[in-house]
């Protein structure tokens, strides 16, 4: 019997393989091995590149950006004021009936141009908004436009108590005034805003400059509210889309370019008590009227377009709940009076003979109309007739993409497309009907009809017993068969959309938080903040790059050079292996395998790896 014996480091181990032995064991031939070799060496360098390539960094940006949303969206937490990393920003609505401040604030920037600030609202020791509202509107001193300032002293002294004094030179303040400040004529807009340019920062050391403060527009207004809600729902991310729904957008002056495919906004309806208003994006070139769309640039970069947005606004006066119903009531008025005289009939004169009202609940009494001539209803409840009643009140035309007022609306791509409704389309859904959340227009219209339909008596003990929202009121009650109605034809009719849309949601929170304005006007104004971060990034050159990347992709290069060197080591141990056994079968002969044997006996052959 032939015998080697394999001496491996330390040298108390050691092994042998006999020569019956060895020849029964295939041993791969030098090109296997190499083929061998290669193959496992290619998949290696596959591997190094699927994880420390460009796919590693789509996974760091989409795991970022999930956290950062996902933290927006659920923190409730006490803002940490002792973080120096942490920036801050204040903006004042001056509305028509009061003015509130909004307190922001949000981490440095990344350094990432594709990323928007992550602005938050700011929360106090209690965790609740920093926000503060002072009464009335600050148009109720047009005529001593000098009180302006001292009018808006509390709001920015609770502001600057909760805000480290450190900080207060490089904290933006934004003073937006509104509906209130719209219908004073120019003379007296500018002496209120001159009082405040000149005396705040005399008073307060944050960063405020002229251009802070000016009266915003309606369209402004819109934009804002549509910035906001987006960059709450996430929609300003495009790293994720394919997780999203997506839109294919053609940017704004770039004709020439390929059209960009980013993740689909979300547009906007907002009924409140005097106006309505839409909002949503127009993917596609349309030719529209330059005071309907805003086009604008959300990055810091002017040269990046992936947040560059073309955003059609229209707001409609004396489209709100109560104005439409304020309408209405004028209305009738007028012509059951015109009537009556013509006829010489007595109708809604008193109550025994009262006008019936289909916009009304079954049953329910109600007076209109000035002490003069006061009309008497009586609701009949039928939410079919109130619709048609209502139709002409939308002046809605028979035009191609006409809308409300007959004014031109850009089409929508109705099954790419989501719009959330706030206020009165919150309000109408839920507040009696409970039906909030995801709109179905057929059992909106069933449920509303029967509302209707229901006697006054039966809804008030309804009310009584506590089944309707908590924050439902008599008022509601009385009104909603015939905002309702208005509801359904301000969305069907005057917007078109048609009555087996099921992508609008209604609302009145968004992730359990009211978003205001004030979060898109904030975000927009400071969109070229983050230039400084990066700017600052930049100076770090390459260096930073590399030791930011070494934790993770140097680590997997050392991975593959290990594993390549324990694979070249067992390469050379079989192609050592192989040799050694040719040599032996060449030189082990039958007359001789009994001194070969001795002679191995007591010289053992080290074969070192």
């Amino acid at each position: 019997m032939c015998r080697i014996n394999l001496s491996c480091l330390p040298a108390s181990w050691h092994f042998s393989l006999s020569s019956l032995v060895l020849p029964s064991v295939p041993l791969p031939s030098f090109r296997q091995l190499f083929f061998f070799d290669l193959l496992v060496g290619l998949l290696g360098l596959i591997y190094l590149l699927l994880v420390t390539g460009k796919g590693q960094d789509s996974w760091n940006r989409k795991d970022n950006y999930f956290h950062r949303h996902l933290a927006r969206v659920t923190d409730v937490e006490a803002t940490d004021t002792s973080n120096h990393n942490l920036n801050y920003g204040l903006v004042v609505d001056c509305g028509s009936s009061g003015s509130r401040v909004f307190v922001y604030c949000w981490p440095r920037h990344n350094g990432n141009p594709h990323d928007l600030l992550d602005i938050r609202q700011m929360r106090d020791q209690h965790r609740k908004p920093v926000v503060m509202k002072i009464i009335p509107g600050i148009s109720a001193l047009a005529k001593t436009p000098e009180k302006a300032s001292d009018y808006i002293h509390p709001l920015l002294s609770f502001a600057a108590r909760h805000i480290p004094k450190h900080k207060h030179q490089e904290t933006p303040l934004y003073i937006f005034c509104t509906a209130g400040m719209r219908v004073l004529p120019d003379g007296q807009q500018e002496a209120l805003l001159e009082d405040l340019r000149t005396d705040v920062p005399v008073r307060f050391n944050f960063f405020f400059s002229d251009s802070h403060v000016e009266v915003i527009s309606g369209k402004q207004e819109g934009v804002y509210a549509w910035i906001g809600i987006n960059f709450v729902l996430g929609k300003f991310n495009h790293v994720d889309s394919e997780r999203d729904a997506v839109v294919e957008v053609q940017v704004p002056g770039g004709d020439q370019q390929e059209a960009l495919v980013r993740t689909r906004t979300a547009g906007v309806l907002d009924m409140g008590g005097v106006s309505t208003q839409i909002a949503y994006e127009v993917p596609k070139t349309e030719e529209v009227a330059k005071n309907l769309l805003a086009e604008f640039n959300l990055g810091c970069d002017a040269h990046r377009t992936e947040h560059v947005y073309r955003v059609y606004v229209s707001t409609f006066l004396g489209f709100g709940g109560n104005a439409a119903r304020q309408r209405y009531k004028e209305s009738i008025v007028m012509n059951t009076l015109t009537k009556n005289k013509l006829l010489g009939q007595h109708v809604g004169e008193t109550g025994e003979s009262p006008l019936l009202d289909p916009c009304l609940p079954s049953d329910l009494q109600d007076e209109v109309g000035p002490v003069t001539q006061k009309l008497h209803l009586l609701g009949t409840g039928d939410f079919d007739h109130c619709r048609q009643l209502l139709q002409p009140f939308l002046n809605h035309t028979n035009e191609t993409h006409s809308s409300l007022n007959g004014i031109y609306q850009p089409p929508i791509d109705y099954p790419n497309s989501q719009f959330y409704g706030f206020s009165e389309f919150y309000y109408c859904t839920e507040d009696v009907l409970r039906m909030g959340g995801d709109f179905n227009s057929s059992k909106y219209a069933s449920a509303a009809k029967s509302y209707c339909a229901t006697q006054w008596r039966t809804l008030k003990e309804r009310f009584d017993s506590g089944l309707y929202a908590s924050h439902a009121d008599v008022h509601r009650l009385k009104y909603q068969c015939f905002k309702s109605a208005w509801m359904y034809e301000v969305f069907h009719t005057g917007f078109s959309f048609p009555t087996d849309y099921k992508n609008l949601r209604t609302a009145l929170l968004v992730y359990d938080k009211e978003v205001q304005w004030t979060l898109g006007a904030i975000l927009y104004r400071t969109r070229f903040l983050p230039l400084r971060d990066i700017q600052q990034e930049s100076l770090k050159g390459v260096y930073s790059h590399w030791r930011h990347r070494f934790s993770f992709v140097n680590n997997h290069y050392l991975f593959l050079a290990c594993f390549l060197v324990v694979l070249l080591s067992i390469l050379l141990y079989l192609l050592r292996l192989r040799r050694i056994h040719s040599c032996t079968t060449q030189r082990c002969t039958h007359s001789t395998v009994e001194w070969l044997e001795e002679g191995l006996r007591s010289h053992p052959l080290p074969i070192t790896l």
